[in-house]
């Protein structure tokens, strides 16, 4: 393996900064080499100075696609950390669904928006698609729009073709549901069409414009500000202000927190979990 001196890290780490928001500290030297070993063989790079420098002078971005299909995390699994599902299901559908219902015609569909940011190969959309199967008995009285985005083409190629080896499938995902909502497909197993059909993936680099996006009543951003400086999750945060319903829902990660990043939300506890709310 190739390594990466000192002063090539500095310069991957703010090349990898610029492209995704990703903040490489001193000491991730090996996760570096670990990532980005297999592209420097392929493009046959001597160094990463020389993989620099070849994806500047690249046109098509097409290396600048690679890094961040290699740099970025893709750590997923259905239904992860199970609360924030469960606090989904018990807790936001009801309470939302009861708002849009005093608030709609009873001749149109109740809108449900729902946007999971930086969603990886798709897991979580399409645990969010489950919930949502299972708890409105008449799906077709609500319109739904489900979202998933990522900065990685690899990861939304993945996700939009809903396709899953045999140890993703069994992490986090009772037999039952597996049964239910997937087919077998050689070794592998595919989201069956009417849960395929229900949510929609795009790329979208968190650090960029939310061009289109219109408005979501929940937000799923979860373990992906971790990675980020505290300026850039504030400014993550305040782009996030925007585009969530006044009386919309934003669901982080566990470990995660808003204070030190935005003084827009409030957090509300349910059981065991953690949701936000704009101040009123």
């Amino acid at each position: 393996m190739i390594k990466i001196n000192p002063d090539e890290f500095k310069v991957i780490s703010r090349y990898v900064h610029g492209l995704t928001g990703i903040f490489l500290e001193e000491g991730k030297a090996y996760l570096v080499e670990t990532r980005l070993s297999s592209l420097l063989t392929e493009l046959g790079c001597a160094s990463y100075s020389e993989l620099y420098y070849r994806a500047k002078a690249d046109v098509t971005r097409t290396i600048d696609k690679r890094i961040i299909d290699a740099i970025t995390t893709n750590e997923t699994l259905f239904f992860r950390d199970t609360s924030p599902f469960e606090l989904l299901q018990h807790k936001i559908l009801p309470d939302l669904i009861d708002k849009r219902t005093s608030k709609a015609s009873s001749l149109l569909p109740i809108n449900i928006r729902i946007w999971s940011a930086a969603c990886s190969s798709g897991q979580e959309l399409y645990s969010i698609a489950i919930v949502l199967k299972e708890l409105l008995p008449d799906i077709k009285k609500y319109n739904l729009r489900l979202l998933g985005t990522d900065i990685s083409d690899a990861a939304i190629s993945r996700a939009s073709y809903g396709e899953f080896n045999k140890f993703e499938m069994e992490r986090g995902l009772p037999k039952e549901k597996l049964l239910k909502y997937f087919e077998p497909q050689g070794d592998k197993w595919k989201v069956k069409d009417e849960l395929r059909a229900m949510v929609t993936f795009r790329k979208q680099n968190l650090m960029e414009p939310f061009v289109g996006m219109g408005k979501f009543d929940i937000i799923f951003c979860r373990n992906v500000a971790i990675y980020f400086t505290q300026e850039d999750k504030a400014r993550l945060f305040h782009k996030i202000v925007d585009v969530l319903e006044p009386d919309g829902y934003l669901i982080i990660g566990s470990s995660e927190s808003l204070a030190a990043s935005s003084a827009r939300f409030e957090s509300k506890r349910y059981l065991r979990a953690v949701f936000y709310q704009l101040k009123t």
